[in-house]
């Protein structure tokens, strides 16, 4: 089996990288821009005969995919994206159009392939949920002009795009609707809420809470967040499922226990909360507890310890 990761060298995409080759006997094919994706997350995999890096915009138009990539590949994982407000509000023009012209790409590979794709959606298709917790069959509340939107709202096309794609040409697709992730292998620059306090922590700066510390998350260590995504790209579901951890914490207990991991000396302080961030974030995974028999399994001190000693490395 040959399989091609887009956004393979991302925080995600490199841990799946690696789970990929480590379970299968074919090849893994790692295409990235390198825009959010650092080549430092897969530079040791470049000794391995199986694997291939690819440099290559979903979005460029002058080259087709299937010109890039002259082998046939069985199974395709769409995570080509700027993942975090930081990065993808840098350029939304940009974000959206991975979102619209570069899914159409992928999809239009995969049909010449025949091959079976997976896009790595996101909890953000909720918008600021008015349900709690958040299940598949909720539609959302999301801002359509808001600065958050080319995310939001690509992602929400990009579903669209592969539920259509299913419909009119009979094509596999699969659609995870990831939920907060955190693990190593995070750019310092990351700008997401955990990589922003361990950094600030180990640098003893104050830890800074956009609004009061009351909003909730649920955080999922990666390595769990990948076993089910193999886990949904093997299965036949088509419909869109959540993926993450459904264990609910506030931002201000997570910044008090980062502060304790990490011994620092640093101070929490608050700023204004940024236009339509969530209140409350929490996925209802009964689904994937039911039809993928997946459930993370890393609780969140232990995580949050593994995440701090890699960052100790890097800051």
């Amino acid at each position: 089996m040959r399989i091609l990761v887009t956004g393979g060298a991302g925080f995600i995409g490199n841990h799946l990288c690696r789970s990929l080759l480590e379970k299968n006997d074919g090849e893994v094919l790692c295409l990235d821009n390198f825009f959010t994706g650092n080549s430092k997350n897969i530079e040791d995999l470049n000794s391995n005969p199986k694997f291939k890096i690819i440099p290559y915009d979903i979005t460029d138009t002058d080259v087709r995919l299937d010109v890039k990539i002259t082998e046939r590949v069985d199974q395709i994982y769409n995570l080509a994206c700027p993942a975090s407000p930081i990065h993808y509000q840098f350029d939304p023009i940009k974000t959206i159009k991975a979102n619209t012209l570069g899914v159409i790409n992928v999809l239009e590979f995969a049909k010449l392939n025949g091959a079976t794709v997976l896009q790595a959606s996101t909890s953000e298709v909720y918008g600021d949920p008015l349900e709690h917790p958040q299940k598949e069959i909720y539609r959302g509340n999301v801002n359509t002009t808001g600065p958050r939107a080319c995310y939001d709202e690509g992602k929400r096309v990009a579903e669209t795009l592969f539920s259509d794609y299913n419909r009119e040409f009979g094509l596999p697709t699969r659609m995870a609707r990831i939920f907060n992730t955190y693990g190593s292998n995070m750019n310092v620059n990351d700008g997401r809420v955990i990589s922003n306090f361990i950094v600030q922590a180990l640098k003893n700066k104050p830890l800074t809470i956009y609004g009061t510390g009351k909003q909730t998350r649920s955080f999922c260590y990666v390595e769990d967040l990948v076993g089910g995504l193999e886990r949904l790209m093997n299965s036949n579901l088509t419909l869109p499922i959540n993926l993450g951890n459904s264990k609910e914490i506030t931002i201000s207990e997570l910044a008090k226990k980062v502060i304790e991991i990490t011994n620092s000396e640093s101070e929490i302080i608050y700023k204004k909360l940024p236009e339509d961030d969530p209140q409350q974030r929490q996925p209802d995974i009964s689904l994937a507890k039911r039809s993928l028999k997946w459930t993370p399994v890393v609780r969140l001190e232990e995580g949050l310890k593994k995440t701090v000693k890699y960052f100790e490395k890097v800051v």
